[in-house]
C-alpha cells in the first residue's frame, strides 16, 4: 500500500476553512428541542435556519466527493441534482403547508442571491485578494455567457405566466399574499412552460456534459476543489443520506415557523422567504464560490455563482410546479408578485452584462452586492 502523504499546507488551509460549518451542528438538536418544547416561533426560526447550515455542506461535499469518482457526466448530473437539494427540500415542505408565496419568493431570493450576493461578494474578495495583477480577474467568457444566456431565455419564461394574469384580468398577487387563487388556465398555462423548462434544463445537461464539456471545464485544475477525493463512495452516500434526512427534518421545523416568525419579529413572509431562507439554503454553495475566488480561480467562482441560477430556474422552479399538483390545497401556478419579476429582470441583465469581458474586479463585485442591497431592502419594505 501506498504510504500515507502529509497534505500541502494549502490543502490544509483549505480542509480547515471547509469544517466551519460543522461547529454549527449542535444547533439540530436544539432546534428539534426547541420546536418539541414550544418555544418562541422566532427562537425556533432563527436556531432551524442555522442548524441548516451543517447538513447542506455535508450534502455539498458528499456529492463532490462523489463527482470525482464518476466522470464528467454522471459527476456533473449529481451536482445539479444535489447542488440546490437543500432550498429544494425546504420548498416542499412549505408547499404541503400551502405557503406558495413563501416558495415563489424563496426561488427569486435565489436566483438574485447567486448572481448580485454570491457573484459579488466572490468578485470582491478575489479582487481584493493578494497576488493579483492590477486587482483584475479572469474568467471563462464562453462558459459564462452560456449560462448567463440560459438563466436569461428562462426568466423569459417564468415571466410570461404573469403577464397573461396581466392581460386576462387576473393581475399580479401582492407580496407575501398566499390567498390568490388563479384559474385552471393559468394552472394548465405553468404548467406546460415547467415542462418546457425541464426539456430545456435536460438539453443544457447535454451541452455542458457531453457535446461540449470542453467549455465547462477548460482548466482541469479548476474542475474541482482541493482537497476532494478522500472519502469512500460508501462513506460519502451514507454521508448524503444522512444529510438529506437533516435537511428534511430541519426544513420541516423551518418551514412551521415561519408564519409565527414573521408575525413576531415584523418581517413579512415574503422577505424571510426571498431573503432569509434563499440564503441559508445556499450558504454551503455561497460559501465554496468565494473560497475559490480567492484561490484565483474564477472561472470556478463564476460558474457556482450563475449556473446555480440556472438551475434553480430551469429545474427548481418547474419541479416545484409539477409536485404543487400532489403537496397543498392547490396547484402553485408561475405568477410572481411585481417586486419579484423585477428581482428576475435585473439579474438576468447583470449575469449577462458581466460575463461579457470575461474579467472582473474587486470594485465590480461592490456593485453587485449594493445592488443586492437594494433589492433586500425593498423587499424589507415589501
Amino acid at each position: 500500500m501506498p504510504e500515507p502523504t502529509t497534505p500541502s499546507p494549502g490543502k490544509r488551509r483549505l480542509i480547515g476553512a471547509d469544517t466551519w460549518p460543522y461547529l454549527l451542528a449542535p444547533l439540530i438538536p436544539a432546534a428539534v428541542v426547541a420546536d418539541l418544547a414550544d418555544v418562541s416561533a422566532t427562537v425556533v426560526f432563527f436556531v432551524s435556519a442555522i442548524a441548516l447550515i451543517p447538513p447542506a455542506a455535508m450534502m455539498g461535499r458528499a456529492t463532490e466527493e462523489l463527482a470525482e469518482r464518476s466522470g464528467n457526466v454522471v459527476g456533473g448530473l449529481l451536482n445539479v441534482t444535489f447542488g440546490n437539494a437543500p432550498e429544494l427540500i425546504i420548498a416542499l415542505f412549505a408547499l404541503g403547508k400551502g405557503l406558495h408565496e413563501v416558495v415563489k419568493a424563496s426561488l427569486i431570493g435565489s436566483i438574485i442571491g447567486n448572481v448580485l450576493l454570491v457573484m459579488g461578494a466572490a468578485m470582491l474578495v478575489g479582487g481584493l485578494s493578494a497576488g493579483r495583477t492590477h486587482g483584475v480577474q479572469k474568467f471563462g467568457r464562453t462558459a459564462a455567457s452560456v449560462q448567463s444566456t440560459m438563466l436569461l431565455l428562462a426568466v423569459a419564461a417564468l415571466i410570461m405566466p404573469g403577464v397573461f394574469a396581466l392581460v386576462e384580468g387576473g393581475g399580479l398577487p401582492h407580496a407575501g399574499d398566499d390567498r390568490v387563487h388563479y384559474g385552471s388556465d393559468l394552472e394548465h398555462l405553468s404548467l406546460a412552460v415547467s415542462c418546457v423548462l425541464i426539456l430545456s434544463y435536460a438539453a443544457g445537461l447535454l451541452f455542458s456534459l457531453r457535446t461540449h464539456a470542453a467549455l465547462f471545464n477548460p482548466h482541469e485544475e479548476e474542475s474541482s476543489i482541493e482537497g476532494r477525493g478522500d472519502w469512500s463512495v460508501r462513506r460519502s452516500v451514507i454521508a448524503l443520506a444522512i444529510s438529506g434526512a437533516l435537511v428534511g427534518v430541519m426544513s420541516e421545523v423551518l418551514v412551521g415557523s415561519i408564519e409565527g416568525a414573521s408575525h413576531s419579529i415584523g418581517l413579512s413572509e415574503f422577505f424571510i422567504g426571498a431573503i432569509v431562507v434563499a440564503i441559508v439554503g445556499n450558504a454551503a454553495e455561497h460559501w465554496v464560490a468565494v473560497l475559490v475566488a480567492y484561490k484565483n480561480k474564477m472561472s470556478l467562482a463564476v460558474n457556482i455563482a450563475i449556473g446555480s441560477s440556472a438551475q434553480v430556474a430551469l429545474f427548481v422552479a418547474p419541479v416545484l410546479v409539477l409536485a404543487s399538483f400532489v403537496l397543498g390545497p392547490f396547484p402553485m401556478p408561475l405568477v410572481f408578485n411585481g417586486f419579484e419579476l423585477a428581482g428576475l429582470a435585473i439579474a438576468a441583465i447583470i449575469a449577462n452584462q458581466v460575463t461579457q469581458e470575461g474579467e472582473s474586479t474587486w470594485y465590480e463585485g461592490l456593485q453587485l452586492l449594493l445592488v443586492y442591497v437594494v433589492l433586500a431592502l425593498t423587499f424589507g419594505f415589501a
